[in-house]
């Protein structure tokens, strides 16, 4: 079958749609090594083949989105293009409708010092676009169905990618990473979400590397703010200590209240780290399997 063979935005306005999971979960279950700064970027380029096999896992749960290995991946032309590439062949592959969404992550994850967990870099708007735009030419030149500007911890960031993203004609979504009912950095989410209402390209808005429990009040206020359909893949609820370099087990794990976060606007629904493919096909079975249920169902 070939890729997806209509925009995303087309399906968002009839049905929900399933996201994958988190891809460096499911790299560390098939063994692959992900030590050092490049983190799933190291498996993107000494073993593209483990890319693939993660992409098709999530195929298999119920994925009808893939998104690429790129998050940790500076201005290295060759190794964002090889990421779209190989999600798509894992796209083609399947027997229904596939999108590719290349990963654009922030500033901070190329630090892998946890910063994309804070933002305020002491970078300028114009720094940020400057580092970005590279990684963005690249990444379009390889035809990705959408761009996924994710994990944004502050509205600084944001700004500097949606300048980028005016203009292009591209799809994308935008996602922060969220603590608190606020931004990462600490900004209201309705003044961070307010800034994607006017860019015609942002087909979604949400929030993403969160706690589940974040996820139902800044969808609804997503949808408010931008008009335009609610994307979330949180965490699996787990707490990251630096201190340890250990995850605390989440409270309340899966099955999470999707009926509740579709109501209040989620179209794009998905998990982040530490959700794999069982639990991406839980959401699939409670979102009616691949294809999801119609809006109003």
């Amino acid at each position: 079958m070939t890729r997806a063979s209509g925009p995303l935005a087309a399906a968002l306005d009839r049905r929900t749609v399933l996201l994958d999971g988190g891809l460096s979960n499911r790299l560390a279950d098939q063994g692959c090594d992900l030590s050092g700064g490049r983190w799933t970027g190291r498996v993107l380029d000494e073993a593209p083949g483990q890319i693939t096999a993660a992409h098709a896992a999530y195929v298999r749960a119920g994925a009808e989105v893939l998104i690429t290995a790129s998050y940790q991946v500076g201005a290295e032309p060759a190794l964002l293009e090889r990421s779209v590439a190989l999600a798509a062949r894992a796209a083609e592959e399947a027997e229904r409708e596939v999108w590719v969404a290349a990963s654009v992550g922030p500033y901070g994850a190329l630090l892998a010092d946890g910063s994309e967990y804070r933002g305020r870099y002491g970078l300028t708007v114009r720094q940020l676009a400057d580092f970005h735009r590279p990684r963005i030419e690249a990444l379009l030149a390889a035809g990705p169905d959408v761009l996924a500007l994710e994990t944004v911890p502050d509205t600084d960031e944001a700004e500097a990618l949606l300048s980028l993203l005016a203009g292009t004609g591209v799809p994308a979504w935008l996602s922060y990473t969220v603590e608190g009912g606020r931004t990462r950095a600490g900004q209201p989410l309705a003044e961070a979400f307010a800034l994607a209402a006017g860019i015609p390209e942002v087909i979604a808005a949400g929030v993403n590397c969160c706690d589940p429990a974040e996820v139902l009040p800044a969808v609804a206020l997503a949808a408010r703010t931008t008009g335009r359909p609610a994307v979330a893949y949180p965490n699996d609820g787990s707490v990251w200590d630096a201190a340890t370099g250990t995850w605390n087990r989440p409270a309340a794990p899966l099955p999470w209240p999707v009926d509740s976060w579709r109501r209040a606007g989620a179209r794009l629904i998905g998990g982040c780290c530490r959700v794999g493919p069982p639990g991406i096909a839980d959401l699939a079975d409670a979102m009616g399997g691949p294809g999801g249920a119609p809006l109003g169902d």
